[in-house]
């Protein structure tokens, strides 16, 4: 299948589902809107947000809604789902991708999905979506947009998967720091990991809330079969939202553990000072008595009056020392 070579603004990937087989075929990067469409099956568009050129591309796209147009090009960073009986739209949370390493920065995925075209857009690179195209170009049979969608899903299912087995490690060594009463600093190692689970569990929450509500939505407003990839994509996102919520309260109850140890070594410090200064108090009032330029002070014309001084001074400290034992103190 020959497609001819124009240019898409702002394309990353373009790929071209057979009718039959279901299997795609990566599209080069110089292609037209209408080329595309004019062959058989459905296309997959993914662009990028960065080309100024994109919104005019998308305002062109074939069935695009004035909601479908906002979805995609919209920067907000909150979760949004919309179904009508000819297109769906919204928005996905995803993490984001760095060069060589993946990141645990939330990302967001823009889409919209009609009867021949699923067009997806981002603004930074993502985990989830890379994977799935890289799933479908390698054995993958996707028989409609929608199914496309569902693939998105499943591999951010995946990407969530791996990202909660990272912070599982990153507790358990913050735990063994804490129980183990380790000198480390683990209170600057808990707050990235508790910001990134709690803004994760927000996003989640909100995107099963939107999902549920399309599932109970009447068949005649929504495509047809996308109730039950609907109720597809709720059961997955409930089970992560479950771990996710798992482990935020672990997250929580380490956090109020490692408040607990800050607290008592404070209240530790606190005592030994507090001693400290009940010792230290008599010999100061002693040592300020004698301090005093006045006339007729004690042992000041007295041979050995430093000594006895220095004798009143321990004896103090001793006095002092029984009063704490005495009242159990120390």
């Amino acid at each position: 299948m020959e497609l001819p070579e124009t240019r898409i603004p702002g394309l990353v990937w373009a790929h071209l589902f057979a009718p039959e087989t279901g299997s795609c075929q990566r599209v080069p990067p110089a292609s037209t809107i209408e080329d595309l469409l004019e062959q058989d099956g459905f296309v997959w568009l993914h662009i990028g947000l960065s080309d100024a050129r994109v919104p005019a591309l998308i305002a062109g796209l074939p069935g695009m809604t004035p909601e479908a147009y906002q979805a995609l090009i919209s920067r907000d960073a909150h979760a949004t789902l919309s179904a009508t009986r000819e297109m769906v739209c919204g928005t996905l949370v995803d993490f984001q991708r760095d060069f060589d390493e993946m990141s645990s920065e939330i990302g967001w995925l823009h889409f919209a999905v009609t009867g021949r075209l699923i067009v997806t857009t981002r603004l930074h690179p993502l985990r989830s979506i890379d994977r799935a195209r890289a799933a479908m170009e390698k054995s993958a049979r996707i028989g409609s947009p929608l199914d496309v969608l569902g693939a998105l899903v499943t591999e951010f299912q995946r990407t969530v998967v791996s990202i909660v087995h990272q912070i599982n490690e990153e507790l358990n060594l913050i735990e063994d720091y804490v129980y183990e009463d380790a000198e480390k600093d683990e209170t600057r190692r808990l707050p990235p990991a508790r910001r990134t689970i709690v803004k994760l569990h927000r996003h989640l929450r909100t995107e099963l809330a939107l999902l549920r509500r399309i599932t109970t939505a009447d068949e005649d407003e929504i495509p047809d079969g996308f109730d039950t990839i609907a109720r597809q994509l709720s059961e997955r996102i409930e089970t992560i939202e479950r771990d996710v919520s798992s482990l935020q309260e672990r997250a929580r109850l380490l956090h109020e553990d490692i408040d607990s140890k800050a607290t008592r070594q404070t209240n530790r410090h606190l005592y030994i000072l507090s001693i400290l200064t009940a010792f230290l108090m008599p010999p100061t009032l002693v040592t300020g008595f004698f301090g005093m330029n006045t006339e007729n002070l004690p042992f000041a014309h007295t041979d050995g009056g430093t000594m006895f001084a220095g004798i009143i001074i321990l004896g103090s400290t001793g006095l002092a020392w029984w009063l704490l034992r005495r009242f159990k103190i120390l």
